[in-house]
């Protein structure tokens, strides 16, 4: 009778010893799984000014910056202007400033289309605007506008920094 006493109290207490290394594992493969699936999940959303900050280090590593660069658009643009005011011609000399090698590229390889769209600009132009600073700052405006619409119009990454005109003559 006491081996029975003996083994009864031998089979609870490896039964027991067995129970806790049971529910110690179940509890270690929940907290993993809990952990994996929050990872896996992505944590919480991030606010708005976080995802925009994340995204923007994104767009500028697309185009890195570099030593300024700047692209004489040769020969110089000559053209005719409407009729009636001081000045019938206009000749002006534009040289295109950016960082970004790509945008350069994309000036030097598409300047006949560039070359098109600038011309049918400055055949806009009234005379009596373009003798004041403000209407050549303006007209300035335009081009880098212009050049700027094309540039995302044909999907190129960059940005056209500024333009200038380093002739100006109206006749």
């Amino acid at each position: 009778m006491a081996k029975d006493e003996k083994d009864i109290e031998g089979e609870e207490g490896g039964g027991g010893k067995k129970k806790l290394i049971i529910i110690i594992a179940a509890v270690v493969l929940l907290l993993g799984g809990g952990a994996a699936a929050f990872l896996l999940m992505g944590g919480e959303e991030p606010q708005e000014g976080e995802q925009a900050a994340k995204e923007q280090p994104a767009a500028e590593e697309a185009v890195p910056e570099g030593d300024p660069i700047y692209l004489e658009m040769k020969p110089k643009f000559v053209v005719n202007l409407p009729p009636g005011g001081p000045a019938k011609m206009l000749q002006i000399a534009v040289t295109v400033y950016t960082r970004q090698q790509p945008v350069a590229d994309f000036v030097s390889a598409n300047d006949p289309m560039l070359r098109h769209h600038l011309n049918n600009l400055f055949e806009a132009q009234q005379a009596s605007d373009l003798l004041t600073l403000e209407g050549k700052q303006k007209l300035q405006q335009a081009v880098k506008e212009l050049l700027q619409q094309k540039l995302e119009e044909m999907d190129q990454k960059g940005e056209i920094k500024d333009v200038y005109f380093t002739e100006f003559v109206l006749q």
